[in-house]
């Protein structure tokens, strides 16, 4: 009978320390889920950790400018190289102006006969009025004279004005730095032919740079002027710096951005937010970083 109990005792310990075991594997299974669950931006905003938006870093409005060729030619030199700093003002390239200078040295001609012509022009209707005065001469020789004066007169101004047109165009032959900055590309070499309109250098002053970044619509009423932006990117492990927004777009777009996560969608709508960099920090011009938008 005693034998009988035990075993019954035996069997029921058994069923129920099963019962534990699998009810401890189920919870756990169920903590392990939820603890490798992917921390979207969805899951980050819901613990109260900022709204996570990728970024690239830009340049300010009119801090990166491509410098083109106002006139069509062959280059003789491009007196940059990637990675030089220059001056505002100074010559990046010239283009070939043989002719130029040879059609302004024509003009030039032009004016210095025009006022040959002024000067004799001038004597002869002084010596004109004379004779008219003691009646020698008649009105009409008078009247001449004066055409003449005239005449002489607009020639030059006409020597003039060529000129300076072609001054205006040998100006074009010198390609200048519009800002002082750095040069990130170099579009052309020497010896090339450009049209009118072609990128000779891209210059940008690096020390306006900032961020774009790209937010999830959804995430648009955390959005806030002033906020503090962690900043993060590839490349620098373990090393954040500090930002503020500075610029909140009025419309949502779509990405721009490719998301370095393939597991974001990229055909989502988003919310263009500028930040501002709070401190210095290595980041290059086009860098792609990852950002956490504080409130």
């Amino acid at each position: 009978m005693r034998i009988g109990k035990l075993a019954i005792l035996v069997v029921f310990g058994s069923a129920l320390l099963g019962a534990t075991v699998m009810q401890a594997r189920n919870g756990g299974g169920e903590r392990l889920h939820a603890e490798e669950a992917p921390r979207g931006a969805g899951a980050d905003n819901a613990m109260g950790f900022g709204v996570a938006a990728e970024g690239r870093v830009v340049a300010y409005p009119g801090a990166e400018v491509k410098v083109a060729a106002e006139r069509a030619g062959r280059l003789l030199k491009v007196h940059v190289v990637e990675g030089q700093k220059v001056a505002k003002g100074a010559v990046l390239a010239e283009i070939d102006a043989d002719e130029l200078h040879a059609a302004l040295d024509e003009a030039q001609a032009r004016i210095a006969e025009a006022e040959a012509a002024i000067r004799l022009a001038e004597a002869n209707l002084d010596r004109r009025r004379a004779l008219v005065a003691q009646q020698i001469a008649t009105p009409h020789d008078l009247d001449q004279a004066t055409h003449d004066l005239d005449a002489a007169r607009a020639r030059r101004e006409t020597a003039r004005a060529q000129a300076a047109l072609y001054e205006a165009q040998l100006a074009k032959t010198r390609v200048l730095a519009p800002i002082a900055g750095t040069v990130i590309t170099r579009h052309a070499d020497a010896g090339e032919t450009v049209e009118a309109g072609e990128a000779i250098a891209t210059l940008a002053d690096l020390t306006r740079l900032r961020i774009e970044g790209e937010a999830d619509e959804a995430d648009a009423a955390r959005l806030e002027l002033g906020a503090p932006v962690v900043i993060r990117a590839d490349g620098y492990s373990g090393q954040t710096w500090k930002g503020r927004i500075e610029e909140i777009a009025d419309a949502v777009t779509l990405r721009k951005l490719k998301p370095q996560d393939p597991s974001r969608p990229t055909d989502t709508r988003i919310l263009t937010v500028k930040v501002a960099f709070a401190e210095p920090t290595p980041l290059r011009l086009g860098t792609t970083v990852d950002l956490r938008l504080l409130k």
